[in-house]
């Protein structure tokens, strides 16, 4: 029996921040094992518990009133319903800070002074504390009042200008991802920053302040495409479903639906061509080298399109997979978790849940040999712990006083 506690346990997190990029990250948090106390608006809460349909079903097949959208970001946490415009609520988590390790906050720039709920105000009570701060554009600059939107941002921050397909191309155009990812890289790096404060706390015996910014994690998350540009000056088009610097590498039609060939090498293109049936393309000059087959692109890509067109898209997965040239089908969420190796990882969860009988969740994709992640909590309801968290921090008798 493993008696290993979990990574975070113990630690405490106040955590006053709705929709995705916060929630994220204390999802994360959460699921180390730290005990996370959802600061929510009494009546209304998190925002997107309203974000439906779809809604969550109770046993009889009626919608509850927990929205998907919020379902998938609140698991293995606490939820206190506090008005913190009022003098006594945000005294209140005045009072839960003096206990906590981490305050996590996505309220526009110095929103929270007026309440005293800013870093200096918390630090001067707690010098411990952790103080991440979530939002657009930071603290500082001249962006640093606006609010912040995924969507824009993805549209600003340089993302859409090279996702969607090429201008010259039926379809072409600027597209959006098709999650808010801009959301989800400014979750992980604030979980990154915060486990990294953690533990420089433990050297100084101090907190600090974390400002987090979606605009500063869209930018870095471009990675090797910003490089292309810093190291050459030459703009990133779009290329579609094809990569920028490797050919072939894109998606292609086969007679029944649509494959992913990944060719990374120019073994693996010969490996390719032979699998196709057709190794004379493996020793056309136009192709030999990948140099060579980007300067050819179009007229490789046109006769490999006429190709694969031929035969469906699972002889041709199995054909390639067999030469060990890698490939994949492009999949639908229900496929992805038909998949026996999705199953196999145990991505589909479900947890006890008080209004539905049960909700469903994705498995964290952390995983921990000696102390794994448990999936204890269902998303919860609003104040759903209200009393017994005030009961814990003895501060039951606090709002009447």
């Amino acid at each position: 029996m493993n008696t290993r506690k979990p990574p975070l346990d113990g630690v405490k997190v106040l955590d006053l921040t709705r929709v995705l990029a916060g929630p994220w990250c204390t999802q994360n948090l959460a699921d180390l094992g730290a005990d996370i106390i959802k600061v929510e608006r009494p009546e209304t809460g998190d925002d997107t518990r309203a974000w439906g349909p779809p809604f969550l079903k109770d046993e009889q097949g009626k919608n509850t009133t927990e929205a998907a959208y919020y379902l998938s970001t609140n698991r293995n946490k606490r939820s206190i319903a506090i008005d913190i415009a009022s003098p006594k609520g945000s005294a209140l988590v005045r009072e839960l800070a003096k206990s906590c390790d981490i305050f996590i906050e996505n309220f526009k720039v110095g929103g929270l002074k007026k309440y005293g709920l800013d870093y200096e105000s918390l630090k001067a009570i707690n010098p411990k504390l952790i103080y991440c701060s979530i939002t657009g554009f930071g603290q500082t600059g001249p962006m640093a009042q606006d609010p912040g939107y995924d969507f824009i941002i993805q549209g600003m921050g340089g993302l859409m200008s090279i996702t969607g397909e090429r201008d010259d191309l039926p379809g072409g155009g600027p597209q959006k991802a098709g999650v808010a990812v801009t959301d989800l890289m400014t979750g992980m790096y604030a979980t990154v920053a915060i486990l990294g404060a953690l533990h420089e706390r433990h050297r100084s015996g101090l907190g600090q302040y974390l400002d987090i910014a979606l605009l500063d994690s869209h930018v870095a998350l471009l990675a090797n495409q910003n490089l292309n540009y810093m190291t050459s000056g030459d703009i990133p088009p779009r290329y579609g479903n094809a990569h920028l610097n490797i050919v072939p590498y894109q998606v292609f039609p086969a007679n029944d639906g649509h494959l992913i060939v990944a060719v990374g090498n120019d073994k693996q293109y010969r490996d390719f061509c032979q699998a196709i049936n057709h190794p004379e393309l493996a020793q056309d000059e136009r192709f030999i080298t990948n140099p060579s087959r980007l300067a050819h692109r179009d007229l490789l890509v046109g006769i490999l399109t006429d190709i694969l067109k031929t035969d469906t898209r699972d002889n041709w997965l199995n054909k390639l997979n067999a030469a060990k040239v890698p490939c994949g089908p492009i999949n639908n969420i229900k496929q992805v978790f038909d998949m026996p190796q999705v199953q196999a990882r145990e991505m589909w969860q479900t947890l006890p849940h008080p209004t539905a009988g049960t909700v469903p969740t994705v498995a964290s994709p952390m995983r921990f040999s000696d102390t794994p992640i448990q999936y204890k909590k269902h998303p919860p309801l609003l104040g759903e712990h209200t009393d017994e968290i005030l009961k814990e921090f003895n501060l039951q008798d606090f709002m009447n006083n």
